[in-house]
């Protein structure tokens, strides 16, 4: 096969590795436009009574302290490359410990002057927080402020044990912090989903509960009141109602965690760029294999180190098949730098075997 003819379109359709999910980022631009003001009532006349009580009202009490509103200060350059204010974008975050840590996504704090953003929280106060790190690639990011007096972080739950159908309740900032702790329900409505085959970093969690605007960074927990993902987007065409999308906590805490100890992500890194049959095929790539074709290597990256050339197709990870680009992410993103895989891969139509030891990426 000539793959110099394909090579150029093909990879740059590979090379993105961010996931590619936002659209929950609510923009206010400068000058500012009239906004609908809303009044917050909380005042309670009665007890609420057993069959009010539902569940969604207690999961909503137990963790809508934890989530907050981050405001990000946005500055453009004009014609004449200077820096100019373009206006606020607001979303949404969640502080997941006792000190002060605020977990949200990282369209929603990029460019955030000087690496501050302001964050409100559940009693009507304002704080200062700091970016720490973000993770273009995973759409995460995390917040630091001086914690709170009465400082209440959400429980972290389990997002691999989650079933479809079961309960699924999102808190948020809607359209901006007038509408700030909205609360919407739903169910899960399919786990492990694929929206951006190319660039998506791990499975997402589907659910109907409404997402919009603002609630970028937000929290889904389950009936327990527990955080089960970070709302990230929503698919809005016409017609289509009822799709949002989450990072599952599970995956999210591993990047999480890295932040909040490294100031950015370090991941294992292999040095290949390849494709899967149905991304050759948006390409116009006569391509009908089972696993990843090879289309570039970084020659100082581990897979060229290994002895794998362009052309080759990878079939498994650790005797595991590979045949989409988010299954072969998924099996490196398991590992760290330095772990010895053991690649299987096709070249010129024979299977070989060959140890690979992985090296080491940082996220921005």
């Amino acid at each position: 096969m000539n793959f110099s003819k394909y090579k150029k379109s093909i990879i740059a359709c590979v090379l993105a590795l961010g996931i590619g999910v936002g659209g929950g980022y609510y923009f206010f631009g400068n000058p500012v436009t009239h906004q609908t003001t809303v009044k917050e009532q909380t005042k309670q006349t009665k007890p609420i009574t057993d069959t009010r009580n539902t569940y969604v009202v207690q999961a909503a009490k137990e963790s809508g302290p934890a989530v907050v509103g981050i405001t990000t200060q946005v500055f453009q350059k004009d014609i004449f490359n200077r820096t100019i204010y373009a206006g606020e974008g607001v979303g949404s975050g969640v502080l997941i410990d006792n000190e002060g840590h605020i977990v949200t996504n990282n369209h929603v704090v990029a460019g955030a002057k000087n690496g501050e953003v302001t964050v409100s929280l559940s009693d009507g106060s304002t704080v200062t927080g700091t970016v720490i790190g973000t993770d273009s690639q995973t759409d995460l990011a995390v917040v630091k402020i001086k914690p709170p007096k009465d400082i209440k972080p959400i429980k972290i739950g389990d997002s691999d044990s989650l079933q479809v159908g079961e309960p699924a309740i999102a808190i948020g900032n809607p359209l901006g912090l007038e509408f700030k702790g909205s609360v919407t329900s739903g169910v899960i409505s399919a786990l492990a989903r694929t929206i951006d085959d190319q660039g998506q970093r791990f499975p997402l969690i589907q659910t109907d509960a409404a997402i919009n605007p603002g609630n970028s960074g937000g929290a889904l927990i389950n009936a327990d009141g527990e955080l089960i993902g970070i709302n990230s987007s929503k698919i809005s065409k016409e017609g289509v109602e009822g799709m949002g999308f989450a990072i599952p906590i599970n995956s999210a805490m591993t990047v999480v965690d890295s932040i909040i100890k490294n100031g950015k992500v370090v991941r294992p890194y292999i040095g290949v760029w390849a494709v899967d049959r149905q991304t050759a095929a948006r390409n116009n790539v006569s391509y009908e294999g089972d696993g990843l074709l090879i289309v570039q290597l970084d020659q100082n990256g581990p897979a060229a180190q290994a002895g794998l050339v362009e052309g080759d197709t990878i079939a498994q990870i650790d005797g595991k098949e590979i045949s989409t680009l988010l299954e072969l992410k998924e099996q490196i993103d398991a590992k760290s730098p330095g772990d010895t895989i053991l690649v299987s891969y096709t070249h010129n139509g024979k299977m070989k075997s060959t140890q690979l030891k992985l090296g080491q990426a940082s996220s921005n």
